[in-house]
């Protein structure tokens, strides 16, 4: 998934239909059990909760191709949007694919931009282009402190119970957790209270988005078993560089946009190679997430706000 020479243009009707997924910087906010979203402008303030946390997802530095002549450039705006913001979030995330061939030296580049957040704590989890020839272990060498496994982890923040799962070593079409990762996940879940609110990340979606494309995770299934019994899971992926939202049952899944360049929508086409928008569109199908978090025991209802009616 290089994408260098083999990059579909999009006209503008498609851009639309397709920029109703992609999305700009958007406010997800959860309150009393409804999630409704925004576009994000710089200096917004977020809307009243118990706390806030941005996504970033899909910067692919070192990707040079026609879809985005500038990688770096976009992932800086992202960082100087989250920087922006009128009140500091709690953590950033970043849900993999922070570089385009895991070399050393776009590692590096990561880790200095995303040093200049201005965040208490900066999280991240590998994408498959983390962890291209070595199963992630450059990776982990400069993001890995404090995981384990193939950099698996969880933290409780403010009363919200964070995992953050792997699932983009050892994969074949699909994602794949694996039972090792598997068998964490039940001892890690199992003194946490049913109305904590769970929040789950992973690169690869953990529910059946697109499997032709290898947008699922073959053995997610047990992975939502264990988390059944929680009032509220929200699940946040990249890879798919578009926003989509799901609700199955006390789990609501949330794609997120790439900062770096835009997919096609499922099944538009033979396969998801990046797409070439006009340069003044670019920046309109890039984005990153804020979260404002506020405890519920209700399941999440999910109004979006599609970037062709801002």
């Amino acid at each position: 998934m290089n994408g260098e020479e083999t990059t579909p243009t999009m006209d503008r009707r498609r851009f639309l239909r397709h920029a109703a997924w992609a999305g700009a910087a958007v406010a997800v906010t959860v309150t009393g059990g409804v999630v409704t979203s925004r576009v994000l402008r710089p200096g917004d303030a977020p809307p009243v909760g118990d706390f806030g946390f941005v996504q970033i997802s899909d910067s692919h530095i070192g990707f040079t191709g026609a879809a985005n002549p500038d990688v770096t450039g976009t992932f800086a705006r992202s960082i100087d949007l989250v920087n922006g913001l009128a009140t500091t979030p709690d953590f950033v995330v970043h849900t993999g694919d922070l570089t385009h061939f895991s070399t050393p030296g776009q590692f590096d580049q990561v880790k200095q931009m995303l040093g200049r957040l201005k965040a208490a704590q900066v999280f991240t989890i590998p994408g498959e282009h983390d962890s291209t020839d070595d199963a992630g272990q450059k990776y982990r060498q400069v993001f890995g402190a404090g995981s384990q496994g193939d950099g698996w982890y969880s933290f409780d923040h403010r009363g919200v119970h964070v995992v953050a799962l792997v699932n983009t070593i050892n994969l074949q079409k699909l994602g794949h957790l694996g039972p090792d990762q598997l068998a964490w996940l039940e001892r890690d879940l199992r003194p946490v209270k049913a109305d904590t609110p769970v929040v789950v990340l992973s690169h690869i979606p953990l529910f059946a988005m697109y499997e032709q494309w290898g947008w699922g995770t073959d053995d997610a299934a047990r992975a939502l078993a264990m988390l059944r019994r929680f009032h509220s899971v929200t699940a946040l992926n990249g890879h798919v560089h578009q926003v989509m939202t799901r609700v199955d049952g006390n789990v609501t899944f949330h794609t997120a946009a790439p900062t770096a360049y835009p997919l096609p929508a499922p099944g538009d086409g033979p396969a998801p190679k990046p797409v070439v928008v006009a340069p003044d569109r670019l920046q309109s199908a890039l984005g990153l997430r804020r979260v404002q978090v506020t405890r519920t025991r209700h399941p999440l209802a999910v109004t979006d706000q599609p970037l062709a009616a801002s």
